[in-house]
């Protein structure tokens, strides 16, 4: 349990030092006191943590969901951006999702072979193949939504 407080401790640290401590102040209508005990190690600070309010807040004007992110690591949940508008029109159902799938899969798989050409995936490989493989996804999940969509 020490390990998990620190652990969120330290990402709460690292959401307010993304806004900067005036403009979390003031996105929250907290004190630099109050913000500073959230993620203050000190023995008398221990069990007072950021309030989840205060994280949505925080994070709707940060560049990343530092908080967020660390409880999803906390349950090994994974998360990824979806960049698309969510009012945009609609990619044209399933179809369209099957060729995007194609699409996305020969794009995971030319990332694959060229990671593989000598043998050894660096860190920047595995990262662009992670992000293939976080688009394919997405691509089946709109698949998914599509198919249910149909079948209602």
């Amino acid at each position: 349990m020490v390990e998990i407080c620190g652990y969120l401790k330290k990402h709460t640290e690292a959401l307010v030092k993304d806004v900067g401590i005036e403009a979390a102040c003031q996105a929250t209508g907290k004190s630099k006191a109050t913000l500073g005990r959230y993620y203050s190690d000190h023995a008398e600070h221990k069990d007072r943590f950021i309030p989840v309010d205060t994280v949505a807040k925080l994070e709707a004007v940060s560049s990343f969901p530092h908080v967020t992110s660390a409880l999803a690591d906390l349950k090994n949940i994974s998360l990824s951006y979806d960049e698309r508008k969510p009012n945009a029109p609609d990619s044209g159902g399933v179809n369209a999702d099957v060729i995007a799938l194609s699409q996305r899969f020969a794009m995971l798989m030319a990332e694959y072979q060229q990671a593989m050409e000598d043998g050894v995936i660096t860190i920047n490989e595995a990262k662009r193949l992670l992000r293939e493989t976080s688009q394919l996804q997405q691509v089946l999940i709109d698949m998914k939504l599509h198919l249910e969509e149909e079948g209602v």
